[in-house]
């Protein structure tokens, strides 16, 4: 795209840019030199043989006065810009007073056709034409015949109005362009920002997930630590060997390990609004991995995979699976937290092409309803976002979560 430099703009134009609106660019001030020169040179000229012949009827006051109308007609022409219109009348009585100030009252026309709307423009254009009129019809220039004479008289005025009408309408049209390329590029960045935002809020919502995991998973761990040590300690209880206490303190520190990191990756995106590395993407084939972690927290957690599904797990897309492993992640950890020793059914089933269920069971406390804090919402938030739904209560001593997931292939 070719960028045209500031100068070569008029200032409606360069505004855009930052330059102060009215502030005249060197493209204005060369059009002003030129247009000028071009009112002094038409005045000049017509002044040194006024009257022509065949206008003998012109008063000696006339012609006296019409080389000084005709200068301060073209002095006037440097508020052309600021005061259009004013200008442009201002020209009506000089024309009466002066045929010499055709050319300055063509560049009022012009200005004001370019500036102003085309009604007021053509009235003042036709006050030009009825004040000259007079020439057309009592002048009789040797060898020249009326009509080319006020056919002159109508293209002198008519044409730099036509002009400035053309003008004006390129001018207005890009303007429209540009302030429609400026609500766009605002538009723009209010969605990249929304966009970022979103895509901030979704690496917090996955992270709250995984850390929550990995959290729970901890307490787990260092309490059966802590609670087989104070056994051990109060004599209720065999000692701890060398080998349980290096695998405890193994699990506790892996699982540490990973949480700092995915930590460490979400408050870098969080921070610097671009991620330092792709966030975990987990599927449906997990989910026995998954199941075998809890187990090793002491959890006892029945998986059931829906046979045929089982073998259709890939074509489901990756979000939907990784939706449906973060709903069994989160009624294990929450089962962890409020059912602890309770065992956890999870059923996944589906149907290609309608829906993939996500069942996660476990026995609970009417008085400590499980689940009930933010990582709940955000799986809800998940679930809607893939076009799905996110169902959970307590009834009859269980609490059920289930996730209903579109099939995507």
């Amino acid at each position: 795209m070719t960028v045209v430099p500031r100068w070569l703009l008029p200032a409606q134009l360069a505004a855009f840019d930052g330059r102060p609106a009215g502030r005249r660019t060197v493209r204005d001030w060369a059009a002003d030199a030129g247009l000028f020169a071009f009112a002094v040179i038409v005045a000049v000229e017509q002044a040194r043989g006024y009257p022509p012949a065949g206008a003998e009827f012109v008063p000696d006051w006339h012609v006296a006065v019409n080389p000084w109308v005709a200068g301060v007609a073209c002095l006037a022409l440097w508020w052309r810009r600021r005061l259009p219109m004013a200008v442009g009348l201002a020209m009506v009585p000089c024309l009466a007073l002066s045929a010499s100030a055709t050319g300055a009252a063509m560049v009022a026309g012009l200005t004001m056709a370019a500036h102003r709307p085309w009604p007021r423009a053509a009235l003042v254009t036709c006050a030009y034409l009825v004040v000259v009129g007079y020439y057309a019809v009592f002048a009789e220039p040797p060898g020249v015949a009326r009509p080319v004479i006020a056919a002159t008289l109508l293209l002198a005025y008519c044409g730099p109005f036509c002009l400035g009408m053309v003008v004006r309408a390129r001018r207005l049209l890009v303007v429209s362009l540009r302030r429609e390329a400026g609500v766009a590029a605002r538009e723009h960045r209010v969605r990249l920002e929304e966009a970022r935002r979103a895509e901030r809020e979704r690496l917090a919502r996955e992270m709250h997930d995984v850390l929550a995991h990995r959290v729970s998973l901890l307490s787990v761990h260092a309490g059966a630590l802590a609670y087989r040590t104070a056994r051990a300690a109060a004599g209720t209880g065999p000692p701890l060997d060398a080998s349980e206490v290096g695998g405890a303190v193994e699990v506790i520190q892996d699982n540490a390990r990973l949480a700092l990191e995915e930590l460490r990756d979400v408050l870098s995106v969080l921070r610097t609004g671009e991620p330092s590395g792709a966030p975990p993407q987990p599927g449906l084939g997990d989910l026995p991995r998954l199941a075998a972690e809890a187990g090793e927290a002491g959890q006892r957690v029945a998986l059931t995979v829906d046979g045929d599904m089982a073998g259709r797990a890939d074509t489901i897309r990756p979000h939907v699976q990784r939706t449906a492993y973060r709903t069994v992640q989160e009624g294990l950890t929450n089962a962890r937290k409020h059912a602890p020793g309770a065992p956890v059914t999870v059923n996944v089933r589906g149907t290609p092409g309608g829906e993939l269920v996500v069942t996660v069971t476990n026995p609970c406390d009417a008085a400590r309803p499980p689940g009930t804090g933010n990582g709940l919402l955000g799986l809800a938030e998940r679930a809607a976002l893939d076009g799905g739904r996110l169902d959970h209560g307590a009834g009859d001593g269980m609490f059920v979560l289930t996730a209903r997931l579109p099939w995507q292939t």
